[in-house]
């Protein structure tokens, strides 16, 4: 590691292109407007020459068949634009829940973010669930509420929302000039003037003097504006208890200050299908959101010294980046989606650090939703594609040869939905499990299983949603004809009480002997979000330390079929507590098949019990049909958190178990008259009541 004092040396010698970098991300619940404010963002800063609409089918962002025939964005797009000299690279992220892994790996390598709020909700499930996301990754964030032409927006109220649900503190940048079908304007509180849209072209956007009837209320907000920046910036802090004027360029200074430590994030608003506002959102992201240097050093560790490392995001730095994204195109193969964190990236051979394997770039190309630019080199900063590693996957890390590190890797939600999927002929067999094996390859959110009694490929998914779009992939891009079988819970087991078990393996092979012996210790985890802890009780002299690893394979693998109902093993600790060796015939192998054995004893010992997905949900539902949602909701064992009013709606949040809300949404719009609506997400595995685990062992 380096010095404070070389660091500081190395930071100054950063080229300025590198500062003129923004890496950000679009973040919100579905149908907020991300894809809609992208395309006006990419629209006026020229990098697109007609403004696509979501609901039309045409915007640049959505490019998959299903995206616009859905209207929903499934998969992240990343592109890049200039505005102002500054090289902004934009990833536009999916809202629904059943794709929030793809807003994780954005999120991870960027820099800033803008999370979207309809005026007329508020936050809303998901919103809240990518806020906190961004949250895991300290990323600066402007807060943009939108759709202030909607009939019911409320401005006010869709702060105090963020404010209340999201416990945040907010700087009002903007104010509105009405609502719904009279918004007309922004008030800028920094510059102190009014923007009013003559028309749906914003560049025709008019700067005026603060109308006199809005002048007490603009007053009376810019002045909280300055009281929160003097709490950043000394120099604001002076002038304001002093009575001094304090000049446009002093208060961006202490909101650009004030945004990246995280002590507030400034609130803009518009009507970005109207085009409004957004003109004011790019000039935010060059003022506001940080370049690479703002978000400083990069850490990570030495695989070969296991010692923490770091890297300086400078061209002159060895050059290292993060795969944060694998897809499968149709001409260019296997393309891996990258940030380079330090460096000067061009074709040749890097070290995927992460696995040890050496990888050859072959191309490196400039993302533009599903075009892409042929480039000769990539440089520190940049969220590049590369084509040419053949054994790299999502989370890993490539550096040079010779200067080692592994950033730290991504986390993703457990599945908890499945299907089984097969072939209809059996010809066909070898094309479909070649075809998964792809799709998992792209999406670490698909988890592949093969049913040991059956026969039969598992295929789970994070919602009913995501493995429709999944299965309509392999059958449009694959041209396969599949059988698919009905959703099912993807349920998992756990143990209730401390358990030991005994797994001893002597036999022979080919002439040599296969010694391995292990006693383990099984125990329900008291903080279950770990999922598994491992640990060694047993000395060396019992069982050298050569042969744990082998013991924890053995484990993991065991782990996989649960002692119950075969469902995979969750929320467990497992401790080698005795065992014994043999010098002469002890070897890995036995160890992991005796450490399988003394599991699933341990596991039987320890009363073990059903766990199913206990899922979020909210229904917005018109309040004529509430009591009729209600006696459903109740009567499938939903619990309800939350009542509250939005305009003539009603919003209701909930938890219910997962296995009652297959095939809903057609009850809901029937029980509604097709006007209520409904999000949920995974929040977290519980017991199984008594009676559906009986169920559920008695069908097995």
């Amino acid at each position: 590691m380096i010095s404070a004092t070389e660091f500081l040396q190395r930071e100054a010698d950063i080229t300025s292109d590198i500062l003129r970098t923004r890496n950000i991300g679009i973040i919100a619940h579905i149908d907020a407007g991300k894809t809609t404010t992208t395309e006006r963002l990419l629209f006026y800063t020229g990098k697109i020459y007609r403004i696509g609409e979501v609901d039309e089918g045409t915007a640049v962002m959505d490019w998959m068949d299903q995206e616009r025939e859905r209207g929903i964005t499934i998969t992240a797009a990343a592109t890049t634009c200039i505005w102002k000299g500054y090289r902004i690279n934009i990833i536009d992220t999916p809202g629904h829940v059943d794709f929030t892994a793809e807003v994780e790996r954005s999120l991870r390598v960027l820099d800033g973010a803008i999370g979207i709020f309809c005026a007329v909700s508020g936050v809303q499930p998901q919103s809240e669930t990518v806020w906190r996301q961004s949250e895991r990754y300290r990323i600066p964030r402007l807060v943009y509420i939108n759709k202030m032409d909607r009939i019911g927006a409320d401005f006010f109220r869709a702060v105090q929302s963020v404010e209340r649900k999201l416990d945040r503190r907010l700087v009002l940048v903007n104010l509105p000039i009405g609502s719904g079908s009279d918004f007309q304007g922004i008030i800028d509180l920094v510059e102190q003037q009014a923007i009013l849209f003559p028309s749906e072209d914003e560049t025709q956007a008019k700067k005026i003097p603060i109308p006199t009837s809005l002048s007490s209320l603009a007053n009376e907000y810019r002045t909280q504006l300055i009281e929160k920046l003097a709490d950043v910036d000394d120099q604001v802090m002076i002038k304001y208890l002093e009575g001094e004027a304090i000049s446009v360029t002093e208060l961006k200074q202490a909101l650009r200050k004030g945004t990246l430590s995280g002590k507030f994030f400034p609130v803009f608003c518009g009507a970005s299908l109207r085009n409004k506002g957004t003109l004011q959102l790019l000039d935010a992201i060059v003022d506001y959101l940080p370049s690479p240097v703002d978000r400083g050093r990069v850490s990570g560790l030495n695989p070969q010294t296991g010692q923490a490392d770091e890297r300086l995001p400078s061209e002159d730095e060895p050059v290292s980046l993060l795969v944060f994204k694998v897809q499968n195109d149709v001409h260019l193969g296997r393309l891996l989606y990258c940030r380079i964190y330090s460096g000067l990236l061009r074709p040749g051979v890097l070290i995927n650090w992460s696995r040890g394997k050496r990888e050859r770039i072959i191309k490196i190309l400039q993302l533009h939703a599903n075009r892409y630019q042929l480039c000769q080199e990539a440089r520190a900063g940049d969220i590049v594609g590369v084509v040419g590693p053949k054994s790299t996957y999502t989370g890993d890390t490539l550096a040079d040869t010779k200067h080692p590190i592994v950033f730290e890797r991504m986390a993703f939600p457990e599945p908890v939905v499945a299907v089984s999927v097969e072939p209809r002929t059996r010809a066909e067999q070898e094309k479909v499990n070649w075809a998964l094996a792809r799709l998992a390859d792209e999406d670490p959110t698909i988890h592949l299983r093969v049913d040991p009694e059956t026969g039969q490929t598992i295929l789970y998914g994070m919602g009913e949603l995501h493995i429709e779009i999944s299965i309509e992939k392999l059958r449009r891009e694959h041209n396969l004809n599949l059988k698919v079988g009905k959703p099912q819970v993807a349920y998992r087991e756990t143990v209730s009480v401390s358990g030991k078990g005994e797994g001893r393996f002597i036999r022979e092979y080919d002439g040599k002997a296969q010694y391995g012996h292990v006693i383990l210790q099984v125990e329900p985890l008291a903080t279950p979000e770990s999922k598994f802890e491992f640990v060694n009780h047993c000395p060396p002299e019992k069982i050298p330390e050569v042969f744990v690893p082998s013991i924890e394979e053995g484990i993991r693998e065991a782990m996989e079929v649960g002692p119950l109902a075969g469902y995979p093993v969750i929320n467990i600790k497992v401790a080698i507590v005795d065992g014994s060796c043999d010098q002469s015939s002890s070897t890995d192998v036995a160890y992991k098949i005796a450490a399988t054995m003394a599991f699933r004893e341990a596991c039987r010992q320890a009363k073990p019990v059903l766990l199913e997905p206990i899922m979020k949900i909210e229904l917005t539902v018109p309040a004529e049909f509430l009591g009729d949602v209600l006696s459903d909701f109740n009567a499938r064992g939903g619990r309800i958190q939350q009542l509250e009013s939005v305009g003539s709606s009603k919003v209701i949040t909930g938890l219910i178990s997962l296995r009652e809300t297959f095939g809903y949404a057609t009850t809901l719009r029937s029980l509604t008259q097709g006007r209520g609506s409904y999000t949920m997400e995974f929040l977290r595995y519980n017991l199984v009541p008594q009676a559906e685990a009986a169920r559920l062992l008695h069908q097995g």
